[in-house]
């Protein structure tokens, strides 16, 4: 069955130490978003919470109640108006342990349809603020399936050959980095499994990575302008002309070649080819 165009909105936004101003400027993205015809927006990593070592210094400092009553104010408004919203956000855990660093899905509902954990935290992460999350994060929406990663998980291609694996359509990438080369590695990504991409970082760090949107041929499709909390607007459809190659030729090929049959069946039985020291 042919999935039916898409529209995603990327966010840029300023991260603040307050919870409270954190959810105004996400709610007043998800505005925007809805006037653009947007199906779904996509939020940075710590965009409700606030990311560690950045904007929180003590999990003993943070007031959940207030963060839960942002969140919840923010999937009344994603209910209201129709929008898809994934959001980064610290997910508290029972005592003794250690939050989770996540992403929440929020359905056009308003519901909490799924939760993603960063599973590959950094080290100072891992030793000092965060528990690791288990297991892949899927949701779909309008037949379009996707996945979600958090910051330094770029740095393995093991999680995303297994979005890939799942057929994943499209990427959710949220990081508190100004690292260039994450640009260019999710590039990488999107071309190598042939998916859209999407990048969500704060605005203070677009200086050196701005929000953008790549296509399933890993080049650019959308990009915020850095140093501005704003939004960039980028539709999925796999019926336009632009992505026949990557979507219609490569992303089948591809998935049948890694498979290894098509190879194994043209094996030969030739000294020539078995012995590696003759020219």
């Amino acid at each position: 069955m042919q999935k039916e165009a898409l529209t995603v909105a990327t966010a840029q936004h300023f991260i603040s130490t307050e919870v409270r101003e954190n959810g105004h400027e996400i709610r007043r993205l998800m505005y925007h978003a809805h006037d653009a015809n947007a199906d779904l927006i996509h939020f940075p990593e710590g965009a409700l919470s606030g990311y560690s070592k950045a904007q929180i210094s003590d999990w003993q400092k943070v007031d959940w109640a207030r963060l839960r009553q942002e969140l919840e104010a923010t999937a009344d408004l994603a209910k209201q108006l129709g929008l898809w919203t994934v959001i980064g956000s610290n997910h508290p855990l029972g005592e003794p342990h250690r939050p989770h660093n996540s992403l929440y899905v929020i359905s056009a509902a308003g519901e909490l349809h799924t939760r993603y954990d960063k599973q590959w935290c950094s080290h100072t992460e891992l030793n000092d603020w965060y528990t690791p999350g288990q297991g892949l994060g899927i949701f779909e929406l309008k037949g379009w399936r996707f996945g979600c990663a958090l910051c330094i998980e770029i740095q393995f291609p093991e999680l995303f050959m297994a979005y890939a694996q799942q057929e994943v359509d499209c990427l959710l990438f949220s990081a508190y980095s100004d690292s260039a080369m994450f640009g260019i590695q999710a590039q990488a990504y999107a071309a190598t499994h042939n998916i859209w991409f999407s990048v969500a970082v704060p605005r203070q760090m677009s200086h050196g990575l701005t929000s953008r949107m790549i296509g399933p041929d890993g080049e650019l499709q959308t990009l915020c302008e850095a140093e501005q909390s704003t939004l960039c607007i980028s539709t999925l459809d796999a019926l336009d002309e632009r992505w026949k190659v990557p979507l219609q030729y490569a992303k089948p090929w591809r998935k049948l070649a890694r498979k290894g049959e098509i190879y194994r069946t043209r094996f030969v039985n030739d000294a020539r080819s078995k012995n590696k020291q003759i020219v």
